[in-house]
């Protein structure tokens, strides 16, 4: 079977999920039901995608499939911004503070952090790579926790409260107007990744193939990786951080559709991420009574899937 038929049972199962989720038990008040889960739809659509299509071409400029996005650091940064809030001007400024300040506010900070990072690395050329990249943002991640662990630690416990409710995601309070803000901003990276796509088949085959090829490779994996950092960012400020499912969505792409074309994989990869954030969603409001988040059953499921992949990995060598 061919990709485009494969493609063609994601939308179709994607479409059906969330048809099944609007329309599930709406009873009488569909009126004020249906607007409510067509956001939350409409959040994890975003969100899938974002996180779906920044794995995919972080996983490419590493050329390696056990990566993700946060080892930037960017998730660890959003729990910081959430924490220091919180230990400097008390739990109740970040519970009143207004949404779009608080949401421009994360997204500027990540954005400006990976930024710097980007240009930290990339302004001398010489034995600096992506390794060297990934090498810091773990540092600046592992710092960055650490700080906010500590910080957690002396703050009063009630106001511990309203941190924690930031440390996993949710589609349960989603902004409308934020959705739209974050829609714009999706569509205008995006549109500037067009120029770009078609280098990531090249990418795919090593740095040193590229630059045989003809690829501008330095310029063109600083542009992708702020193109990644935008999306993560925009994902994360939104619900939350949900680190595995770019792992998790983007690894079982490559092994449903087998090809190596990035524009099927990243599409194919959307349609899975909002496959099992939909389904994840479904399970948490229906089986689990919302006794727990949508992130911790993608943690937990991509969490294991990371371990299958290490020791898969680790028989091949």
């Amino acid at each position: 079977m061919g990709y485009k038929p494969k493609l063609i049972i994601l939308l179709i199962l994607s479409i059906t999920l969330s048809a099944l989720f609007l329309f599930w038990d709406i009873g009488e008040h569909w009126g004020y039901i249906l607007p409510k889960r067509a956001v939350k739809i409409f959040a994890i659509i975003l969100t899938g995608s974002c996180i779906a299509f920044s794995t995919v071409v972080f996983q490419t400029i590493t050329n390696n499939r056990i990566l993700t996005p946060s080892l930037i650091g960017l998730d660890s940064l959003y729990m910081l911004i959430q924490t220091v809030i919180v230990f400097v001007f008390g739990g109740a400024t970040l519970a009143m503070m207004s949404r779009g300040y608080h949401y421009l506010l994360s997204v500027g900070l990540m954005v400006l952090f990976a930024f710097i990072l980007f240009r930290f690395i990339f302004m001398k050329k010489e034995g600096r790579n992506i390794y060297f990249l990934l090498l810091i943002g773990i540092i600046m991640g592992t710092f960055f926790g650490s700080i906010s662990s500590f910080m957690q630690l002396l703050i009063d416990p009630n106001e511990f409260l309203v941190v924690q409710d930031s440390m996993f995601a949710s589609f349960n309070n989603v902004n409308t107007d934020l959705l739209w803000v974050s829609v714009i901003l999706l569509l205008l990276v995006t549109l500037y990744f067009f120029r770009f796509i078609k280098y990531l088949d090249v990418l795919s085959l090593g740095r040193d193939q590229a630059v045989n090829l003809g690829v501008p490779y330095d310029f063109v994996v600083q542009r992708l990786l702020i193109v990644v950092a935008i999306l993560v960012a925009i994902s994360t400020a939104l619900v939350g951080p949900i680190t595995f499912l770019g792992l998790l969505v983007v690894n079982v792409a490559h092994e449903f559709l087998k090809t190596y074309r990035h524009s099927v994989l990243i599409t194919g990869s959307i349609l899975i991420s909002i496959v099992a954030l939909v389904g994840g969603q479904f399970i948490v409001e229906r089986v689990f009574t919302f006794s727990t988040t949508v992130s911790v059953i993608i943690n937990f499921i991509g969490g294991v899937y990371f371990i299958y992949l290490l020791l898969k990995e680790n028989k091949s060598w």
